[in-house]
């Protein structure tokens, strides 16, 4: 309570949480606003049936069921920010701005924006397609109409380009990543959902009582050594030239942490792996028999419960830590940054081996923390599979996905690292 009594007595923080919290519920309203003319029975129907969409449904908090105005939520403002990533490998004028500083990172964003509209034109499309083809009762009435699907189109890019407005503005006059929070906001609204459908099974069924409670606890677990793992580091000793005893902590350890790509790379992952599934549901609508039998393999063999989705899954997220970690921590410009300071780690040479040592102990941390990071994701969905699989908890949904689970530590810790800096900087403003 005395927490809470500091952030509510500090006017700043009060109104940016305020603001926050009002941006997310106009975000949350906009979910519920459908498309007019769209039959809802039918496309709720679709998303009961079918697993790949419902991931997707879970990470756009609940507007692909209602066949909202923002359909798409910020996937294509991810999808565009994992594009230009890859490019500031491959270019080097766009390497150049990422290392400008504050400047670059502008311009850099300003091209994410800019790719994320045809990108939302593009899914928009794909996403209305595949729905109404996946559907015995269609969605839309004449969709092969231009002027039927050009307006809806326009109606869903719109609320794209406004969600990855809404996100933008939470970041600058509200407290926290808005483009997390947006996320988090979509994962976070599905719980009660999903909690109250597990409840009525438990009463319904006392056999589903006991991995009901299971998937609870299992929950709580796995949040807590989330966060354990999220906030542990290594830290590297540094030795200062001309003192001859350590100085400040902080100053005398170069922290690493274990999981230093944080929820980036179960985002990537969850886009990539997704992809094959939705394909293979437009081929199977081929008159081709050769492309609907290929359509079909692609569905039946990465199925979210299936083997090979879970390898692929896990390997694609190890993967992309490795990616991610390679582009935002540099090994020779954290040494160049230490010898500048006049410092050097204890019984290492400064220079090349000095690059090599905290190389090595970056590309540990990496494999651990990439390790982690795919072990979550598929935890939840191994747990019913090999615990509950012959009990009849297949009925019983997760209350969050391993993703989810990720997401939602790193947007909670990083809002209260926010916090707890705003509080430091009110604080210091009253004594001065």
């Amino acid at each position: 309570m005395k927490y809470l009594s500091q952030i509510w007595r500090s006017r700043d923080l009060r109104n940016k949480i305020l603001f926050t919290i009002g941006a997310l519920l106009v975000f949350r309203l906009t979910t519920q606003i459908s498309i007019p003319g769209a039959n809802l029975d039918a496309i709720r129907a679709i998303f009961q049936q079918n697993n790949l969409l419902g991931i997707f449904s879970a990470l756009t908090g609940g507007s692909a069921e209602n066949f909202s105005i923002v359909l798409m939520g910020v996937s294509p403002y991810i999808n565009a920010s994992i594009i230009v990533q890859l490019l500031t490998v491959i270019i080097p004028k766009l390497e150049a701005l990422s290392k400008e500083g504050e400047q670059g990172q502008k311009r850099i964003n300003k091209y994410t924006r800019w790719l994320t509209l045809p990108l939302a034109v593009l899914q928009s499309y794909g996403m209305i397609i595949l729905l109404n083809s996946q559907s015995q009762i269609p969605i839309v009435d004449n969709i092969t109409d231009p002027t039927v699907i050009l307006p809806i189109m326009l109606t869903i890019t719109t609320g794209t380009v406004f969600l990855m407005w809404l996100g933008e503005i939470i970041t600058e006059k509200g407290i926290g990543n808005g483009i997390s929070l947006i996320i988090f906001a979509g994962i976070i609204s599905s719980i009660p959902q999903i909690l109250a459908q597990n409840l009525y099974l438990g009463a319904a069924d006392t056999s589903a009582f006991i991995p009901f409670v299971a998937n609870i606890l299992f929950t709580i677990i796995m949040l807590v050594v989330i966060v354990l793992v999220t906030e542990a580091e290594r830290r590297i000793p540094i030795t200062y030239a001309g003192h001859k005893t350590q100085i400040r902590q902080d100053q005398s350890r170069l922290p690493i942490k274990i999981n230093q790509a944080g929820m980036i790379p179960i985002i990537f992952a969850v886009s990539l792996i997704n992809f094959p599934g939705l394909i293979g549901q437009f081929m199977q609508r081929s008159a081709n028999e050769s492309i609907r039998s290929f359509g079909e393999t692609l569905i039946t063999s990465l199925t979210p419960d299936s083997a090979l989705y879970l390898t692929l899954y896990f390997i694609f997220i190890v993967l992309f830590t490795y990616f991610y970690v390679s582009i935002t921590f540099n090994p020779e410009k954290v040494s160049e940054n230490i010898q500048k300071r006049g410092g050097y780690v204890p019984g290492i040479r400064p220079g090349s081996q000095t690059v090599e040592h905290i190389g090595g102990i970056s590309q540990r941390l990496t494999l651990f923390g990439g390790t982690f990071l795919g072990l979550i994701a598929i935890a939840p969905v191994v747990l019913n599979q090999v615990f509950f699989g012959s009990s009849g908890a297949n009925s019983v949904s997760n209350l969050i996905s391993g993703a989810g689970m990720i997401i939602i530590v790193g947007v909670v810790l990083e809002l209260v690292r926010q916090i707890n800096a705003q509080l430091i900087m009110h604080d210091y403003d009253k004594l001065a």
